[in-house]
């Protein structure tokens, strides 16, 4: 298994520090505003590896962090009236709603900020007390000229950064590119105590004081978005190895940006999609295959056409179960050879499993992955084209669609019933039916062509075809689908 890893700027070999243990931390959200399809891929990339890794036998403990207590969150509750840690609840509980409905499973361990000033005053009073940090008048910097390796994740140059830097407005900085390890905390806003006087952390020591509380001094991955490479992790990088005197993370994870108009997607920017703006159009399995279907490490070019291409992927698949699930209910004739649709089906599902892991070792490639997914959905629907029917047919089928779920599992997709798909796809493409509605048109026709009442069963089906509701006619049902 290799991991592209940031802080060498190549693939490596995995080996984690403890055997058959991985020990995780990946940069959640600041809690001041709904979460953006930009955080959603980050927090679905994590989701996988973590599910991937355990697919894999290793025993994974998996922190995502909340800053709770930042500039923006005191900004926004100014704006609204409010105190900071309501505006940190709120946007905390949507967090939650939003990443609940793309499948993303809470992490083992999610500290929040607030919760850890002790923790943050005693680094922070360490590293003054070691030679890399000092004081001026309540604030606390880090001298970035005390780390002699400071830039090596972004592989930026301390003189060319220092030389291009703006004088910064505290002019008591003894270098323009020190940063805030403890901020004195203005007239109104939120405060702790500290041997500094009444202030607050700066952003970048509450992931240091998070990490190493619930995973220790040295851990195995540390990972965000690649805006995060710097200044953030550069700087976790420098205090925490300052602190503790031992290498952080063995590998840094990056994701790449999801973009508009090739530009990245961001709130300062306002070029920016909400999870939720998003979930109102598309459903969350259809916006989860969109964000996998496209190497981590690559931009995504956000826009409506890919995700409509998603949601009909999706659609090919459900509507193969189907027609595996009619070809599995049917009675099954004696035993005969494979056609040669057949033996290729046959080809793929014995190589499956086994291109689809090597994908997934490759640095996570779930692009990929999914693309073996779709290989083998084709030569299923081949297969049945050719109108299969020995028990010997049977049994190629259902391993085909047992291979597919157990790999949808590991991604978080393609799991569920065919019938909840198309139930999910009501809401979202406003279809005026219920279910109850639809089906009550369906045995309306169903007695309309008893009477041979041709007219009136040909009118229940066009006026559910102009709402967007396909009917398939079977030997002994009708089945119905939305148009995708």
């Amino acid at each position: 298994m290799k991991i592209f890893n940031t802080l060498t700027n190549k693939k490596e070999d995995f080996i984690p520090l403890l055997p058959n243990e991985v020990k995780i931390y990946a940069c959640g959200v600041t809690v001041y505003d709904h979460s953006h399809i930009g955080h959603a891929r980050s927090a679905v990339f994590f989701d996988v590896v973590r599910r991937y890794l355990q697919f894999k036998g290793f025993t994974v403990t998996y922190v995502r962090n909340f800053t709770d207590i930042d500039d923006k969150i005191i900004n926004r509750a100014r704006q609204e009236h409010v105190s900071w840690d309501t505006i940190a609840r709120q946007y905390t509980e949507e967090y939650y709603k939003d990443m609940g409905l793309l499948g993303v499973a809470k992490a083992d361990i999610e500290p929040k900020a607030t919760d850890h000033m002790k923790e943050m005053i005693d680094i922070v009073a360490s590293l003054i007390e070691k030679g890399y940090a000092y004081e001026v008048n309540g604030n606390v910097y880090f001298a970035i000229n005390t780390f002699s390796e400071y830039g090596k994740l972004s592989k930026r140059d301390i003189e060319e950064m220092t030389a291009g830097a703006r004088v910064d407005v505290d002019e008591r900085k003894q270098n323009p590119m020190d940063f805030a390890l403890w901020k004195q905390s203005k007239e109104g806003e939120p405060s702790w105590e500290s041997p500094w006087g009444p202030g607050r952390p700066g952003w970048h020591i509450e992931c240091t004081a998070m990490s190493i509380k619930h995973l220790g001094m040295s851990f195995d991955i540390h990972g965000g978005g690649a805006d995060l490479i710097f200044p953030h992790h550069e700087n976790e990088i420098a205090q925490s190895e300052a602190f503790t005197g031992k290498p952080f993370a063995k590998y840094w994870i990056h994701n790449g940006f999801i973009t508009i108009d090739k530009e990245k997607m961001s709130k300062s920017l306002g070029n920016f999609f909400t999870v939720k703006e998003v979930l109102d159009k598309f459903d969350p399995e259809a916006v989860r295959f969109f964000l996998l279907s496209t190497h981590y490490r690559s931009p995504i070019e956000f826009s409506d056409a890919p995700l409509r291409d998603a949601e009909r992927s999706i659609d090919r698949y459900y509507t193969t179960v189907l027609r595996i699930n009619d070809f599995i209910s049917q009675k099954a004739k004696g035993g005969k050879r494979l056609s040669n649709a057949g033996e290729t089906l046959q080809e793929f599902t014995l190589s499956f499993r086994k291109k689809f892991v090597e994908a997934m070792d490759d640095d996570f490639n779930t692009a990929l992955a999914i693309g073996h997914m779709f290989e083998l959905i084709r030569a299923a629907n081949a297969f049945l084209d050719t109108k299969p029917s020995s028990m010997e047919d049977r049994a190629l089928l259902l391993e085909t669609k047992e291979l597919i779920q157990e790999t949808g599992d590991i991604l978080n997709i393609l799991n569920k019933t065919p019938d909840a798909w198309y139930r999910s796809l009501i809401k979202i493409k406003m279809i005026d039916f219920s279910e109850k509605e639809i089906l009550e048109g369906i045995e309306n026709r169903q007695h309309a062509r008893q009477n041979k009442d041709w007219d009136t069963a040909d009118r229940i089906r066009k006026e559910l075809e102009e709402k967007g509701i396909i009917l398939e006619d079977k030997k002994d049902r009708t089945d119905w689908k939305i148009k995708v």
